[in-house]
Order: structure tokens, then sequence, then C-alpha cells
């Protein structure tokens, strides 16, 4: 049995400052754009939805932007948090690779959503703001973001994605601990909701249908905001904190990597571990492959357009450039719910296109015995959309037996899975499928992309 090898960082070393990675990139990102008038969007324009901090964020040419000292004072709860030699999965595998995985399950809400949710609360306390709306999917964000708001004294109210919000109950019931009030979407309290109940009373929901029903509710009142747990700018910012970290753990590891492998849904966690890799890759100083692995019944990297859509379903939001099976697409209920988003972050899916990340589709069923073989080694029972970044890195490491290589990889286990128990015991009884790529579904949805 190989040894548990841990690498933690004193205090000290927890980055005091966010990377952005887009003045370092060859070319800009193409900017989102005003429904209406197709128009690059403003500050105005957000400024109904967001705090003036974070819209100058979302648009910032500055490559560092500091941390202010309330968050510091908050993420010391759980950051710098751990990065792991996984040398019993090494073992199992019998593979020349190495694989370590950056572990951000130690946060209170047991994911890396805490990095962004709570400076979105602080940045929006200091405007005023007494409450927030939210989508969620699996519930990580949405607890995520009730823990955040919950210590700034922020009200928050949540629309869970509905087939998310009856596998996974205690999500819910985590939220309404911190006190968030929590709706099954689609609902019948917001225009958006009740159109889509009416075509399907049966709607599994999508994160694309929550987000117009968080968004609706905010737009409408001047006193509230709307926060986003992923695809955005500043949401991808607030993450690198995980990647900064993993470079300096790397650092002490005498290591470095040539395969970075995480998941994507909207792509914040697995931009957060990347950005600070690909930083030094443009500058020459490392060459890792950097790569993506999505859920084959929802891979809009890979079987996606990349063209201006709306990140709602609804059409509320602004028009972003991205890769997207449509904006009114609904993706199978698959398990792992936080990767069930019909768009990709459009920095992410920019970046994509310059070349400088590749991705892959994995189903669910070879992620969950990924994660099982996971567990059964590392002793953490990581959630599902980790457990595609798993997968991934199983695959890589079996390639490294074959081929006899001695890669370096460094993956990311971005939350652990107790509330997803339920899962694991539908498929340890037999009882989890894979999806068929859905081509009729994104066909139609495609097809209802915005034109002028």
């Amino acid at each position: 049995m190989g040894e548990t090898v841990k690498y933690i960082l004193d205090e000290a070393e927890m980055p005091t400052q966010w990377y952005n990675i887009v003045p370092d990139l060859p070319a800009p990102p193409p900017p989102p754009l005003h429904p209406g008038t197709h128009e690059p969007v403003g500050p105005e324009d957000l400024a109904p939805l967001f705090p003036m901090a974070l819209i100058l964020q979302e648009v910032s040419s500055d490559s560092y932007i500091d941390i202010p000292g309330e968050v510091l004072d908050v993420y010391r709860q759980w950051r710098p948090s751990p990065l792991y030699r996984a040398r019993r999965l090494e073992k199992a595998l019998d593979t020349p690779a190495k694989i370590y995985y950056k572990y951000e399950g130690t946060s209170p809400a047991g994911s890396h959503k805490p990095n962004t949710a709570v400076p979105q609360a602080f940045y929006n306390a200091q405007e005023g703001i007494k409450k927030m709306t939210t989508e969620t999917g699996a519930g990580q964000w949405g607890s995520a973001l009730a823990y955040a708001t919950a210590l700034f004294g922020i009200e928050l109210e949540v629309w869970q994605v509905a087939a998310s919000f009856e596998q996974k109950p205690y999500r819910k019931s985590m939220m309404e601990i911190w006190g968030a009030t929590v709706h099954s979407s689609p609902s019948p309290l917001t225009a958006a909701g009740r159109a889509i109940l009416e075509d399907d009373p049966n709607s599994p929901g999508s994160l694309g249908i929550a987000i117009s029903e968080a968004v609706e509710v905010a737009a409408q009142t001047e006193d509230i905001r709307y926060a986003l747990g992923s695809v955005l700018n500043h949401v991808l910012l607030h993450q690198t904190v995980i990647g900064e970290e993993a470079l300096l753990q790397l650092e002490k590891a005498g290591d470095t990597p040539d395969v970075l492998i995480g998941c994507v849904g909207g792509g914040s966690n697995f931009a957060g571990l990347s950005f600070p890799f690909l930083r030094e890759k443009m500058a020459g100083n490392m060459a890792p492959v950097v790569r993506a692995i999505e859920p084959a019944a929802c891979p809009s990297m890979t079987r996606g357009v990349y063209t201006y859509d709306f990140g709602d379903t609804a059409g509320m939001t602004p028009l972003m450039k991205m890769h997207t099976l449509g904006h009114d697409f609904v993706p199978d209920p698959i398990h792992a719910g936080g990767l069930r988003y019909h768009g990709m972050s459009p920095l992410l899916s920019h970046i994509y296109e310059l070349g400088l990340v590749e991705a892959v589709a994995i189903d669910q069923t070879e992620c969950f015995e990924g994660a099982l073989q996971f567990a059964r080694t590392e002793g953490i029972v990581p959630a599902p959309e980790p457990s595609h970044a798993i997968a991934g890195a199983i695959r890589e490491a079996l390639a490294c037996k074959e081929t006899g290589e001695e890669k370096v990889i460094l993956t990311a286990v971005c939350g652990h899975g107790h509330f997803d128990l339920a899962a694991y015991d539908r498929f340890l009884s037999g009882d989890i499928e894979d999806h068929e790529y859905p081509e009729g579904k994104v066909s139609e949805a495609l097809s209802h992309l915005p034109s002028w």
C-alpha cells in the first residue's frame, strides 16, 4: 500500500490576487452583445443584475486583481486547499504515471464554489444589497452562495433544476440551513417558469431555465441582484486561487505537469485550475496538454456550435459567443447536475478556439466506475461532476501504462459526493445508464439560435 502524500501551503502562501488571463491571450475574446441592439454591452446594461465591482472585473484588462481582506479572512477557513499524490490509485492502475489531484472538498459547502460565492456576496453587501437570486444545478453553487450570503447578512432565493431538486434533497436542506429559500425549476413563480410548465408539466428543468427564473426576479426589483456560479469572466477569475496554489504545491513536490485534466460544465472549476498553468505555458515555462472533460449527454465543447447565443432559456441575458447546444436545449437528467448547461464559458470557448486547450466527452457510467476506483484507493467519495476529471485522468494513466511514459498528471476533485449517495446507490444497483447524444433535440435547439 502506497503512503498518502499531501502537499500543503502555509497560510502566508495563500494567493492574495486573482489572475485574469485575458491580457495574456494572443487575441481578445469577442464581447457580449446587447440582445436588442447587437452592440457590445456596457456597464449600465449589467448594472440591474450585478454590483459595479463585479462588472469592472468582468471587463478588466488588468492581469491581477487584489483579493479584498474581508474575502481573504473567509478564505482562510479552508484555503489553501491540499494537493495530494494519488499513489494508491497509481498502484491500482499499475501505471508509471504520477497522478496529483487538487482537492476542493474541504470548503464548508464541500466544493470549489465558495471561491466565487464569498467575493460575490461581499461585493453585493458593499453596495448595500439585502437580497440576491441565483440558480443551481446539483446544488453545489446554491449551497456555496447560501453559505456566503449568510456570512454577509443577505437574503437568498434559489431556483434549483427540477431533476437535481428531486435527486439531491439534502442539497436543498443544506441551502435552507444557511437561510436560503429554494424552489424547484421550472416553477410557477415566474413567467419563464410558467411558460415551460405549460409546454411540459413534467419538465426536468435545465440550468438555462433556472437562470431565466432567477434573472427575471432580480431584474424586476431595483434592490435585488443576481449571482451566477460559473460561465462569466469574473467567476472564472475568482477560481484561479485553485491553480495558483497548485503551481506552488507542485513546485514543492518537484514536479511539472505534462497533462492537466479537469471537468467542465460552465467552466469555472476547469478555468480555476488551468488558467495559471496556461499563463506559464504561454510564457514558455512549461508545456502541459490541458484537457477538459465534459459529459457525453451535454457536450457543448465537442459537439456544440461556436456562435452568439443566450446564456438562459428565455433569452433575458446578453448574447455571448460561446460553444452552445442551443439555449432551449434541455439535457437528459444525468447525475452530474452541475454539468448540465447548454453552453460553455465564452472565455473558455475562446481559449478552446485558440487551440490552447482540448476537450473530450465521457459517458456517465465510465465516470462512476472511475469514481468508485478513486474512492476505494484514495478514500474520498467524489461528486459526480469531478468524476469526469477522474475518468479522464485514469484514461491518461492507462495510456501511460501501455506506452511506458512516466507522465505527470494533474487533476482537480472539485467537491465531495456526500450528498450524491443516492446516485452511487443507483450505480451500484446497476440502475445508471448512459444517455445517447440527443442529436434530434440539439438540432431542434440550434434551429432557434438568435439571428440578425
